[in-house]
């Protein structure tokens, strides 16, 4: 095959990161454009996701665990230091508090004499999948669509280039959406915000074909890369036919389907974790493989994350991995390398027929913001499913349930993972209670009234958000006006949709049997989420095999603090407890919730689970935990039997 004339432009390569401060951030920001990323990624920590400050009872434990906390426009400028803003594409991941952050980012542009027109890059702001699977929501579905429709307005006249939306499947597929799902879903969430733009008639008619564009797409890409190629060439087909009959978009590059990834985290183990590494290259070619269906940005996650923080060199590792994959090999001298493809077009055929299918059912249940209850059950259902056949052996997992033996590695010890010094918590109290001490408060209050005004009415509430920026308010202070016009949001778990799937398993079963013949009745489990962590599959995945196995299961869903787990346990009587935490706050919330419960009387066991370092687990062990999981466990049935086995012994 003759190569092309001219190679096709690298995506935009980007490290997702963020931690611990605004000046640590920057300085990796720093180094890794210095290392030749192309392009920023900013991780924000929980508390700045779910609107509250670093001092609300809420954020103990989160703060600067998972991303970077940005509590007004003194973080934001130093975040962003020696960065200029009319010169880098900017990539932010956060959802409910998007409005907020991209407030924040036009305001701290300004100060250096940017306009905002000049301004280029992406928040991602699909509350959707928050409500299905990532859990950092905060108002109701209608209200944070209301917030999504007043950005897509606002940034097509004044932000041009920005793209106020990133429809993200990426979380879609960590709960266990198949492809069709993945598809369906995504698509029903971006016409959900479309047509909710064309009503708000905030947007010219003529306009609304610069709308479409602006819609970009965050998609996950697994391990079975020929099934995820074919996946991206059904979007981009799917795509352009549904922007061309629905929204009559005449202009070809106005309807192309533009979206990056970052490769498939869920997929990621913390046995052999060094097999991360040839997971992560073989599903990075899932998405650059399509000269016709390529990524045009592309962040891979670290050999390590299913163990903790990534250190900055490992995130070097996995940015030397798509520049030798762009710069090195000769993918990008070639047309597409499956046109005329009898394979790829039949797979693609079918995954359009069965996801198009799917697409039309959501839209006949009022469309994705109506259907929320409804696309969880299956979402969850279908992680169940493939739960279940990772246990049954059905689908193997190397290193996990096939040769599982191995040698001690080289990349293992203490200092394999970063690990977030404890006193920045402190450090962001202090420095937020500073700043609301130092600015002018009449000028905040007023920047606060006028926002719950304009709340309170049709207007677009982006000037306001700015305004407040500007007048020094902060995260929390925005989402709690918002909290008072708007209210909040309970997401449902989903968990008694997928409970007695595919008839449970034989384990299940007879555990099921023997717990309902006890003095008493069967165990009563509560399962509970402490902090702000959002990330509930594996909490839902145990209260759905807990009650297979016939236990009585308490799921009350994510985002509680340890004194209502506490309450909870005692109002409900439990016989054990069992707490899911992903977020690195297990040292400090575990124990608070064990305190908790003892000064309550409540002397049932507690179990804890998530992404916890070795190291940690004698510390959680010697603060009262019975038994620590971690991703390693995959066999729900032998957790459950031992999760049993403690709640029988405590009851004797």
């Amino acid at each position: 095959m003759a190569s092309l004339p001219q190679r096709d432009r690298p995506w935009l390569m980007r490290t997702y990161s963020g931690h611990s401060t605004a000046k640590a951030s920057n300085e990796l920001y720093r180094t890794n454009l210095a290392k030749g990323q192309t392009g920023l990624s900013i991780a924000f920590d929980l508390p700045t996701q779910t609107g509250y400050d670093p001092d609300h009872v809420l954020a103990r434990g989160e703060v600067g665990k998972v991303g970077v906390p940005v509590a007004h426009l003194g973080h934001m400028r130093t975040l962003l230091d020696g960065i200029p803003p009319g010169e880098m594409n900017t990539s932010m991941t956060i959802n409910a508090t998007a409005a907020w952050l991209l407030g924040l980012y036009v305001a701290n542009a300004a100060e250096q004499g940017v306009d905002s027109t000049a301004l280029r890059g992406t928040t991602q702001n699909d509350i959707v999948k928050e409500y299905l699977s990532r859990g950092t929501y905060i108002f109701p579905p209608h209200q944070s669509r209301r917030l999504i429709v007043d950005m897509f307005a606002f940034c097509n006249e004044h932000v041009p280039k920005w793209n106020p939306m990133n429809v993200c499947s990426y979380h879609l597929q960590e709960a266990g959406a198949t492809p069709v799902q993945e598809i369906a879903y995504s698509l029903a969430c971006a016409i959900g915000v479309l047509d909710a733009v064309q009503e708000s008639g905030q947007v010219p008619a003529e306009r609304m074909s610069d709308v479409v564009a602006s819609v970009s797409f965050f998609v996950n890409a697994g391990i079975r890369f020929v099934e995820e190629i074919a996946k991206m060439r059904t979007f981009t087909k799917m795509w352009d036919r549904l922007t061309a009959e629905r929204y009559g978009v005449t202009d070809p590059k106005a309807r192309r389907f533009r979206y990056g990834v970052q490769v498939n985290s869920l997929g990621l183990t913390e046995a052999q974790p060094e097999n991360n590494v040839q997971r992560i290259v073989l599903e990075a070619l899932g998405v650059t493989m399509s000269r016709d269906a390529r990524a045009r940005s592309l962040q891979l996650p670290a050999w390590n994350e299913a163990l903790g923080l990534p250190r900055p060199w490992d995130q070097q590792w996995s940015l030397r991995i798509q520049q030798v994959l762009a710069l090195e090999t000769d993918l990008l001298e070639y047309p597409d390398l499956f046109e005329g493809s009898h394979v790829m077009e039949a797979l693609t055929s079918d995954l359009e027929d069965a996801a198009q299918a799917e697409l039309d059912d959501v839209l006949a249940l009022g469309g994705a913001f109506e259907a929320i209850d409804e696309l969880k059950g299956r979402l969850v259902r279908s992680h169940t499913e493939r739960m279940r056949r990772i246990e049954s052996g059905d689908l193997t997992v190397i290193g996990v349930n096939a040769f599982t033996e191995t040698a001690e590695s080289p990349l293992a010890g203490d200092d394999s993972i970063l690990k977030v010094d404890p006193a920045v918590q402190d450090e962001m109290i202090n420095d937020v209670q500073a700043w609301r001490a130092a600015r002018d408060q009449a000028e905040v209050d007023r920047a606060l009234a006028e926002l719950e005004r304009v709340a309170r009415t049709d207007e677009n509430i982006m000037p306001a958000t700015i305004d407040l920026a500007r007048a020094g308010g902060t995260t929390g202070e925005w989402a709690d006006r918002l909290r008072e016009v708007f209210g909040e949001y309970r997401a449902p778990t989903g968990v008694a949709a997928a409970a007695g799937v595919a008839g449970g398993n034989d384990g299940l079963r007879a555990l099921s049997e023997r717990l309902r013949a006890l003095d008493g009745g069967p165990p009563r489990f509560l399962v509970a989420k402490p902090g702000l962590d959002g990330h509930s599959n594996g909490a839902e995945q145990i209260a759905v095999a807990a009650r297979d196995a016939g236990m009585e299961v308490i799921y009350q869903g994510i985002r509680l603090t340890p004194a209502q787990i506490a309450a909870a346990a005692r109002d409900e009587d439990v016989d054990v407890v069992g707490l899911s935490i992903l977020s690195g706050s297990h040292l400090e919330l575990v124990p608070e919730v064990v305190r908790l419960l003892r000064e309550a009387r409540v002397t049932a066991p507690v179990v804890a689970g998530g992404i916890i370092p070795e190291d940690d687990r004698p510390k959680l062990l010697e603060d009262g935990v019975a038994a620590v999981f971690t991703p390693k466990d995959f066999e729900l049935t032998r957790i459950i039997t031992e999760i049993a086995d403690l709640a029988v012994a405590a009851r004797d």
